[in-house]
């Protein structure tokens, strides 16, 4: 029972990733047929994200009013009817009052589920949590790229997804006195431990106690979070305009590149789900890291596109086990009584990123040229790296001094 539960997450994981690729993809032939310029992809993304981050931050209340299952169902089902009105839209006001709920269906169950595998799983289930938002990430180009070379049609791409988002939504509320089940032995558990770890040792002072905030280290966790995403982001809304624009490839083989770069965020979180039996999550995200900067300094490099087609990959493996290590480590750096609270303001700020970078990157392109594009993913993954290792130093001071926590 505990797998086929677990194998329902990883279903729900799978929708939250299937509309997050569709835009950058489609928009190279959709900014032409509903009549906006090439920056208003930014707009569309910026309302998205917003509306993720107003979830985001109310995850803890909502939660615990509705429960992770409920939650999760009216999230898929809000996210089908968006999709399905996407593909109805005919200008780009239409697009963006759709982005608010597809934006708010993302925020409370990305938070709910990353803390309950984070809690009650290993860290390999947290990887292979995300692979299958990457299944879903990888699909979407597919599907959309099918559509626009062999039928000429963007609209058929959000239209099939939309479907295939309606059946998850019906799955999940079938299953929905399982979730009821768990949610209930989950609380249970959650009470154990918080009872456990107060009574274990005084993990925070009074004053941090009060404000998840003012636990060390937490605000360089959030500039990480912020950054990592918006690198994340900004390949995948403005990745496809590169290639078309800038390198000369044609739309339909744009797409499918993008799809193999969240391929590669796929494959790397799969493969990621065992190296984390032998391989601490800090060297993992190392690692990430630095796979992720050499793919973005090869689609720097002004050479044959297969250079751009490589980089594009490599920036995806790298990126595979940055982002489910880091909420993994959340419990393990600033204690589990404070880990919901802590993982729901990180994906606050990660979907900040998401909102404000790749926006950023539309603004200037707009008034210069795409071929920034590059520079911009390098300089988001050499911010993150940093913040990371900053993170990586304060908590190796911390676990050396004298009492251990947050000394």
């Amino acid at each position: 029972m505990a797998t086929f539960f677990l194998i329902i997450i990883y279903l729900a994981f799978i929708s939250l990733g299937l509309p997050d690729s569709l835009l950058g993809v489609a928009w190279p032939v959709m900014h032409f047929d509903i009549n906006a310029p090439m920056e208003a992809a930014g707009y569309v993304s910026m309302t998205i994200t917003a509306g993720t981050i107003v979830s985001s931050l109310a995850s803890g209340y909502v939660i615990k009013k509705l429960g992770t299952g409920k939650i999760t169902f009216i999230s898929c089902a809000m996210t089908a009817g968006a999709l399905l009105g996407f593909s109805l839209s005919h200008q780009i006001i239409f697009l963006i009052l759709f982005s608010i709920p597809l934006g708010i269906g993302a925020g409370s169950v990305d938070s709910a589920l990353n803390n309950y595998v984070a809690l009650h799983y290993e860290a390999r289930h947290m990887s292979w949590l995300h692979c299958f938002w990457g299944v879903g990430a990888t699909l979407g180009p597919v599907i959309m790229s099918w559509f626009i070379s062999g039928h000429n049609t963007w609209r058929g791409g959000y239209m099939s997804i939309s479907v295939i988002q309606f059946v998850l939504a019906f799955l999940i509320f079938v299953t929905l006195p399982m979730w009821k089940r768990n949610e209930k032995s989950a609380v249970h558990n959650e009470n154990s431990a918080l009872a456990e770890a107060e009574t274990a040792s005084p993990l925070l002072d009074e004053s941090q106690q009060n404000s998840a905030l003012k636990i060390k280290g937490v605000k360089l966790a959030l500039i990480t979070f912020l950054f990592y995403c918006g690198a994340e982001a900004t390949m995948g809304l403005w990745g496809s305009s590169y290639l078309v624009n800038i390198r000369g490839i044609p739309a339909a083989t744009a797409a499918q590149w993008v799809s193999l770069y969240y391929g590669g965020i796929t494959a790397g979180r799969f493969v990621t789900g065992f190296f984390t039996i032998k391989i601490s999550n800090k060297l993992l995200i190392r690692i990430g890291q630095v796979t992720a900067l050499t793919g973005a300094a090869l689609i720097l490099m002004p050479f044959s596109p297969y250079f751009s087609l490589a980089g594009f990959i490599l920036v995806g493996l790298g990126c595979a086990p940055i982002y489910p290590c880091m909420i993994h480590e959340t419990p393990v750096r600033f204690g589990k009584e404070h880990s919901q609270k802590i993982i729901g303001y990180q994906m606050a700020v990660a979907y900040t990123g998401i909102a404000l970078l790749p926006p950023l990157l539309g603004f200037i392109q707009a008034r210069f040229t795409l071929v920034i594009m590059p520079f911009f993913i390098v300089a988001y993954i050499l911010s993150m790296f940093i913040s990371s290792e900053k993170i990586n130093a304060l908590m190796k001071a911390r676990n050396s001094a004298p009492g251990g926590y947050n000394r």
